[in-house]
């Protein structure tokens, strides 16, 4: 009997290192902990979602990686911040149209693997007619990191209720080009229209509407897309998260 308990003791010792080690691959990492995140439509409900990357209409011409369902995440923070954006327009006659917030890191890894097949030019003349695919990476259009992936970056236009349509902003969503970029046309500090550009002073108004109501509430621009902007106080700087975009809470 004492022979036999001996051997327990020692297998329980032995095996003991790699019950923990087990135990321990079972927790999540801190890229895969969704907790401080939230469904966008459950704290902004007047938010429009256009969700582009679990369609196939965006630059790729194919559902991303990690886009589950076609809905939006984003950190706590940010959706109350973003609250008050939509509050702010809709008193304007405006409502928020939201393309993408959370980014899983896997969506990016797609872009790139996109980005470095260059015989793959599908969508080219939807989303970059005059930009050859070899220079995205060098121009900054598609990058191994995101600051979407750290969770309080957000796509997104307006939406205009007498009308029933987006509102004319002169160009789409991941449009590649200078026609994106928040100067284009004007000085985004000032507001002033400097015209001898393709877009009209009335679009780029209307991209000052925007960019304005997000910088009221504490969102940042981006100088290359007039529709991202990033919570400039945000809760995650140095986490790239990588857990699926699905319904929070099911």
């Amino acid at each position: 009997m004492r022979r036999k308990l001996t051997w327990v003791v020692l297998a329980i010792a032995i095996a003991t290192p790699f019950i923990i080690k087990y135990l321990l691959s079972l927790q999540k990492s801190p890229e895969l902990d969704s907790s401080g995140f939230v469904n966008l439509t459950d704290v902004v409900p007047d938010a429009i979602i256009e969700a582009r990357y679990f369609g196939t209409y965006n630059f790729v011409g194919a559902r991303i990686d990690g886009y589950l369902e076609p809905v939006v995440l984003y950190t706590r923070e940010a959706a109350e911040a973003l609250r008050a954006v939509s509050d702010d327009v809709k008193a304007r006659g405006y409502r928020l149209k939201v393309y993408d917030a959370y980014r899983p890191q896997c969506a990016v890894d797609h872009f790139v693997r996109w980005g470095k097949d260059l015989a793959d030019s599908m969508m080219r003349q939807y989303f970059y007619p005059d930009e050859e695919k070899a220079y995205l990476f060098e121009r900054g259009y598609i990058a191994e990191r995101s600051g979407h992936t750290r969770g309080s970056a957000i796509d997104l236009t307006l939406f205009d209720m007498a009308t029933g349509k987006e509102l004319d902003m002169g160009g789409v969503h991941d449009w590649f080009g200078i026609e994106s970029h928040p100067d284009y046309g004007g000085n985004p500090e000032t507001g002033e229209y400097t015209g001898g550009v393709q877009i009209t002073e009335e679009q780029f108004r209307n991209r000052m509407i925007l960019r304005e109501a997000m910088l009221r509430h504490g969102f940042k621009p981006y100088d290359c897309e007039w529709w991202h902007f990033s919570l400039a106080d945000e809760p995650y700087p140095d986490t790239y998260f990588n857990f699926p975009v699905q319904t929070l809470g099911k």
